[in-house]
């Protein structure tokens, strides 16, 4: 039933440097990516192969992208009430109707400006012009890729939370694997496991006042020079461990 992945992507100033971008072109970049999570040609069918040909079906149904695009409509109401719908209309049927759905959906939300665009075009102008994206909407193979391409905004892997959600469940975990190869070496950066916390509080339960002090305290920490291994090179005033840097962002918060 989780059928919407968030994957926010937010450069701290303090670690501008930290990304490959030129820091003009990303300074001030916060975006979500909403994707849809158990639809399209993941999941489609027919779907099969066999010595000289391999298919896969790329399906949406009405409400499949109804109750996405109401997920993303509803998170944007929160940010700064700008959606961008990623579809490949211009080839695709599935993303006629996509764009379609999207668009009636839009308008139960008259406060919300909607916009789309290709895909590939898409691709290129996250790299181009990243600031003008609030809330990005997109199918399931779409979004694979394209939340992927926006984490790397923001210079280590190990700042980025994320969410899948449904209706009366949800999934909080920063995007990254648990890292077995450095488990005991306190060498993990634990902020996207604190921001994924955030989000929870902030999506799931409606406590909007402490999901801004936890993502105030982990600002606070960065802006103050304080650096797991991984972010060691962008500014260090100190090196930290894991639980180092968790309990002085702890601390923080309880201020």
């Amino acid at each position: 039933g989780v059928y919407a992945n968030l994957r926010p992507a937010v450069v701290y100033n303090e670690l501008i440097n930290a990304s490959s971008l030129k820091p003009e072109i990303i300074k001030g970049v916060d975006i979500m990516v909403v994707r849809e999570l158990i639809g399209g040609i993941y999941f489609g069918e027919p779907k099969g192969r066999d010595e000289n040909k391999g298919w896969n079906t790329m399906v949406y149904t009405r409400s499949e992208i109804e109750r996405i695009a109401h997920q993303a409509f509803r998170i944007a109401q929160k940010r700064s009430k700008r959606v961008c719908s990623i579809d490949k209309a211009n080839v695709l049927d599935v993303s006629q109707l996509w764009r379609d759905v999207v668009t009636e959906v839009s308008a139960e939300y008259p406060d919300v400006e909607l916009t789309h665009m290709y895909v590939d075009n898409a691709a290129m102008q996250l790299v181009l012009n990243p600031k003008q994206f609030d809330v990005m909407l997109t199918g399931n193979i779409f979004g694979d890729i394209l939340s992927d391409e926006a984490s790397m905004l923001c210079g280590s892997i190990g700042l980025l939370p994320s969410a899948s959600v449904g209706e009366k469940i949800g999934v909080y975990e920063p995007i990254h694997g648990s890292a077995p190869d450095i488990a005991g070496q306190g060498i993990a950066n634990p902020i996207a496991t604190i921001a994924s916390a955030s989000m929870m509080l902030r999506y799931a339960l409606g406590e909007i006042e402490a999901a801004d002090k936890v993502d105030a305290a982990i600002k606070k920490v960065l802006s103050e020079g304080y650096r797991t291994q991984d972010l060691a090179q962008f500014d260090a005033v100190e090196v930290c461990s894991t639980s180092e840097i968790g309990s002085i962002i702890a601390n923080y918060i309880a201020r």
